[in-house]
């Protein structure tokens, strides 16, 4: 699984009698840290290529765009190609059984507009009962 960012409007082609195939560019990043002695290591991004394919690649082409934050439930896919040269490359991706918008709907439009998991927050409090403001801690 992976969660990370959007970096490219994502690429839908139609192959094999209209069946829709979708390929995201998303980035993920280790947060940098600082080492007891007090070096610093930088954050770290890397990036992925993922597959998605009919029903999920018809929700990427409606509603998945540059920048937008997605949840990745998939796996790893392993290939090889011989580029013009005759050099074997290898190169992986993620085939994607899964993904979940987790950018707001009104994000861009509102930025007011409370976070998916803000609203589920406060939905659990008021099934639970508590209404308070959160604690401090």
């Amino acid at each position: 699984m992976l969660i990370g960012n959007v970096g490219k409007e994502p690429e839908v082609r139609y192959v094999d009698q209209g069946q829709p195939v979708a390929r995201v560019t998303m980035a993920t990043t280790e947060r940098g840290y600082t080492l007891p002695n007090g070096t610093r290591v930088p954050d770290r991004t890397e990036w992925h290529n993922v597959l998605l394919w009919r029903k999920l690649a018809e929700l990427v082409e409606r509603y998945v765009h540059k920048g937008d934050k997605l949840y990745v439930e998939g796996r790893l896919h392993y290939a090889s190609y011989d580029d013009k040269q005759g050099k074997r490359q290898y190169y992986t991706e993620i085939w994607a059984d899964n993904i979940e918008l987790l950018t707001p709907k009104q994000a861009h439009a509102d930025s007011l507009q409370p976070t998916q998991q803000a609203t589920a927050q406060t939905q659990q409090n008021a099934a639970d009962g508590n209404d308070d403001e959160p604690l401090p801690f």
